[in-house]
């Protein structure tokens, strides 16, 4: 964290929305950054890690630090007594949204969710649907009012990105600078 000589401590949450590739680019990243890092994904997660990117279970777990069953609801980041700094949630389902705005903690992802709004500490929640119903809406709003960022991975243009890499990495970046990772590299337009 900024100001820290420690390195920083995330949680990263994997549900079964489209966008898979936004959380192996973030495990990745935040292992080029020295970040320790909590994988949680939920079965769907891992399911479609796989068909979207072709990665079983264990190659996704090789880019934690650690990783955590997500019906273990007895691991280290179910209790706000173990120190993490920060989570995401890349993608994140309108189901796991609607859970983490409820307190409804019935797997491990949405109870370290749980944890980390009420350790006041940054929750991101790369939400991955559209369009919003009034549900979802409602559900971002609560989010939002706990403290959560509710950050849909929208593509930015204003660099001029050449590939969907490139779509993908600004994205990522300005998640990890959400987080409060140093040495975040997002791409800034000069004009802005």
């Amino acid at each position: 964290m900024p100001g820290s000589s420690a390195p920083a401590r995330i949680v990263v949450g994997v549900t079964g929305a489209s966008g898979a590739v936004y959380a192996v680019r973030l495990l990745e990243r935040l292992r080029a950054l020295g970040a320790y890092t909590h994988l949680v994904a939920t079965p769907a997660g891992v399911l479609n890690v796989h068909h979207e990117l072709g990665l079983d279970r264990h190659q996704l777990e090789a880019l934690a630090s650690e990783s955590h069953a997500a019906g273990d609801v007895g691991a280290c980041i179910a209790s706000g007594s173990h120190r993490v700094d920060a989570m995401v949630v890349a993608p994140c389902t309108m189901k796991s949204l609607a859970a983490i705005a409820h307190g409804f903690g019935d797997n491990l992802l949405t109870r370290a969710a749980d944890v980390t709004l009420k350790e006041r500490r940054r929750l991101v929640l790369m939400v991955r649907e559209t369009p919003f119903n009034l549900a979802h809406l409602r559900n971002m709003t609560a989010v939002t009012e706990m403290g959560a960022v509710v950050f849909p991975p929208l593509p930015a243009f204003y660099h001029r990105p050449q590939s969907v890499d490139a779509l993908v990495d600004d994205t990522v970046e300005r998640v990890i600078e959400l987080l409060g990772v140093a040495d975040a590299a997002p791409r800034r337009w000069a004009g802005l």
